[in-house]
């Protein structure tokens, strides 16, 4: 049932999770949110993926007015999809809204305390990287990699969020509707830096919450080199930029919690 409107209060919780061929892991993932908030509404964002995960998307939300699908006509990037869910949850007025990978990396029992977070914070970010933050099933080259990419990111941009390359967000409303959405351009990898970046240069307030990230297990990451050589590239662009200028660009401005 693609792009149904709605049926929002505007108090309500939306849960965005974009789909490139991931049929095996949506029914659950959905069903892991419910069982943690059964009140939230979920987005699923699909690229037109080819093993049928939109078609089945339909048939769930035929089944479940908390389903809602967003068709996209190809394979757009993992940003791409977030921009076009973010927009969606704007225009049908939900003041909460979560992104959320579909691969069960991110664990839906962590979202009720992600979300009570946001009685101190605009942004919530489940960290792998804080005390009590695990990561479960990874290959050691590949967490080396992200903490790599965290401390340099952390370094270069100047803000202490330890866990800036995260997808497990929950954003309030303010914040995605204050933020410039239509000049986000960065994709993947990047695309959390740039967003978790705009919202502290923004003076937002963020906050981490420690969870438990467990490798995929059905699927294929869609991480590559070119997505980790353009998010160096645009964080590099972006910390001297911040140095170039007033000096004070690209500080939190007390922003940030842990």
């Amino acid at each position: 049932m693609a792009d149904r409107q709605a049926e929002s209060d505007g108090g309500s919780l939306l849960v965005v999770i974009p789909t490139y061929n991931e049929r095996d892991n949506l029914p659950p993932i959905v069903r892991r949110v419910h069982a943690a908030t059964p009140d939230a509404h979920v987005l699923v964002v699909d690229d037109a993926s080819p093993d049928g995960t939109g078609e089945l998307a339909d048939e769930m939300a035929g089944a479940d007015p908390r389903v809602q699908v967003l068709h996209r006509e190809g394979k757009g990037g993992l940003g791409a999809a977030y921009l076009a869910g973010f927009g969606w949850a704007l225009r049908n007025g939900y003041r909460t809204i979560v992104q959320m990978d579909a691969d069960g990396s991110h664990p839906p029992e962590s979202l009720p305390a992600m979300v009570d977070e946001l009685t101190d914070a605009d942004l919530v970010i489940g960290s792998r990287y804080v005390p009590g933050g695990t990561v479960v099933n990874w290959p050691k080259r590949r967490e080396l990699l992200s903490r790599g990419g965290n401390l340099y990111s952390r370094l270069a941009l100047r803000v202490p969020i330890r866990d800036i390359t995260a997808g497990y967000r929950v954003f309030r409303y303010d914040v995605l509707s204050e933020l410039d959405l239509d000049d986000v351009d960065s994709q993947g990898y990047c695309f959390q830096i740039d967003m978790a970046w705009r919202t502290v240069q923004a003076g937002f307030r963020v906050s981490e919450v420690p969870i438990t990230f467990t490798e995929r297990e059905h699927g294929y990451s869609k991480m590559s080199g070119f997505i980790v050589r353009e998010a160096l590239w645009r964080v590099t662009r972006w910390g001297l930029r911040s140095r170039l200028g007033s000096g004070d660009e690209g500080r939190p401005r007390d922003a940030v919690s842990a």
